[in-house]
């Protein structure tokens, strides 16, 4: 049975905690990427619009409602529970998955491999989600506007940059902007932003200071922008389903599983970086294209089946499930 939002912002069973706990872990994977953005697992898993909500909830009502101590009207208006059970599995997450993830996208066969699941997902989330939007030019311009915009910012040449506080925290904020969207990575803004090792260094070898910085423009990006999307999600529901439909699609390119070089140089460490890449079809001889294409196409019936299980009514598991 699917869950309603309320039943979703306060959970009371074990198995809602779990299923929540296990939704930030998701995205917390997906959030070390980069290219694959941590909103979209929130769609996909049928908690986005009560997260944009919860955050939207640190406001001045809040405030008063501390001001008065009063703890247990304050834990509920902010929707605690939820909060600080996703936020767990988040942190989980990128602490537990940080150093695996980072090797594996260091080994090219591991990271065709791990964007062919990824893709897979995202794939099957532009299915499941673009379904449910009542298409009109309207809604197709927007969707249009959505993807020309995700592929051009997949496509930016990383640059380098200082690390120094001031920047970590600009950094923080428009990260978490991306991350709290459908198909933009955050992780992937932080390597446009010459961040993304450094930060994923900091977190690997529990370097606090870098990654409090990050952390508190985090923060303070996401009180902000969630404000916008709320207002968005509330008033004009179905053209911000289409463009978030549209940030999916359009980045899709930068997650496509088989990829050549094109233009590359070394960092200031002296590590290699691909600057252009090119997206080619997979080639029939290499040892992994069979698991590739098995954890693509496993990825996009996972997304299916967890759609299914909460509206029942999923188009692609409908024809083999009547």
């Amino acid at each position: 049975m699917a869950l309603r939002n309320d039943d979703i912002a306060k959970p009371k069973s074990p198995v809602e905690y779990l299923r929540l706990f296990f939704t930030g872990f998701a995205m917390g994977a997906a959030d070390i990427v980069p290219g694959v953005s941590g909103g979209t697992m929130a769609f996909i898993l049928g908690v986005y619009e009560t997260l944009i909500h919860a955050i939207k909830s640190f406001n001045l009502e809040a405030i008063r409602l501390l001001a008065q101590l009063k703890i247990r009207e304050l834990l509920d208006y902010l929707s605690f529970r939820f909060l600080i059970t996703l936020g767990l599995g988040l942190a989980s997450a990128i602490l537990l998955l940080s150093s695996f993830l980072s090797s594996t996208m260091d080994d090219p066969g591991g990271k065709v491999l791990l964007f062919a699941f990824f893709f897979g997902l995202v794939l099957g989330s532009i299915l499941t989600i673009g379904v449910k939007v009542s298409w009109s030019a309207s809604a197709g311009a927007v969707f249009v506007v959505g993807a020309v915009a995700a592929f051009i910012i997949v496509n930016i040449v990383p640059a380098e940059a200082d690390h120094s506080a001031p920047t970590l925290f600009i950094s923080g904020m428009i990260a978490i902007t991306a991350m709290i969207l459908p198909g933009i990575s955050g992780s992937f803004m932080l390597l446009i932003m010459g961040q993304y090792d450094f930060v994923l260094t900091a977190v690997s070898n529990r370097d606090l200071p870098p990654v409090i910085m990050v952390g508190l423009g985090a923060v303070v990006g996401i009180l902000l922008f969630s404000r916008v999307l709320s207002h968005l999600l509330q008033h004009y529901y179905n053209l911000t389903v289409a463009l978030l439909v549209g940030f999916m699609a359009g980045s899709l390119w930068k997650i496509y599983p088989w990829k050549v070089c094109l233009n590359s140089d070394f960092d200031r460490h002296g590590d290699f970086r691909c600057l252009v890449e090119q997206n080619v079809a997979p080639n029939a001889n290499s040892e992994n294209v069979v698991l590739a294409i098995i954890l693509l196409i496993a990825g996009f019936l996972l997304v299916n089946l967890l759609d299914h299980l909460q509206t029942r009514d999923n188009p692609v598991i409908r024809l083999f499930v009547r």
